[in-house]
C-alpha cells in the first residue's frame, strides 16, 4: 500500500464515468487500486463533484509477522475510526519497523469526503431555533 492510496466506503456514491478499479479491503472499505488522491481529486472535480480534504486524521499501529499484515492491521484499525458520515480516506504515512519475528506498522489516515454538493451539510445536523421577539 503506497502513500496517498485512497479508500472508499462500500456503496460510496461516485460520479458516473470515473472507471475506478476497487478491491475489497475490509468489511466496510474498498481500496482504489489505480489512482492517487490528487488524481482522484481531479477526476471528481472534472465531473462537477467535490473531493473534500478534511482535518480529521487517525494514527494507528499494527503488528504482524510480515510488513503487509502489520500494514493491513494498522489501516483497518484507522478506517474503523473514520466517522460514518464520511466516505473516503487517504493514506498519509506508512512507517515500518522490523523486530525479530514481527513487524510494526505505523500509519496516518486522513479523512476525505466525495459528494455532489459543496457543503458538508452541517446545517442539517443543527436544529433551527426561532429567535424570540423582544
Amino acid at each position: 500500500m503506497k502513500r496517498h492510496a485512497i479508500f472508499l466506503r462500500t456503496q460510496c456514491l461516485l460520479p458516473s464515468g470515473l472507471g475506478l478499479v476497487q478491491k475489497q479491503f475490509c468489511e466496510l472499505w474498498m481500496s482504489v487500486e489505480d489512482t492517487t488522491a490528487d488524481a482522484l481529486d481531479t477526476k471528481v472535480r472534472n465531473a462537477g463533484w467535490h473531493f473534500m480534504w478534511l482535518m480529521e486524521a487517525y494514527s494507528c499501529l499494527g503488528i504482524g509477522r510480515t510488513a503487509e499484515s502489520a500494514r493491513r492491521r494498522a489501516i483497518t484499525s484507522a478506517l474503523s475510526k473514520v466517522k460514518q458520515r464520511f466516505n473516503a480516506a487517504e493514506l498519509g504515512l506508512v512507517k515500518l519497523t522490523n523486530y525479530p519475528g514481527f513487524q510494526v506498522a505505523r500509519i496516518i489516515l486522513h479523512t476525505r469526503q466525495i459528494q455532489q454538493h459543496a457543503s458538508l451539510g452541517l446545517g442539517e445536523a443543527i436544529a433551527l431555533q426561532e429567535i424570540p421577539a423582544h
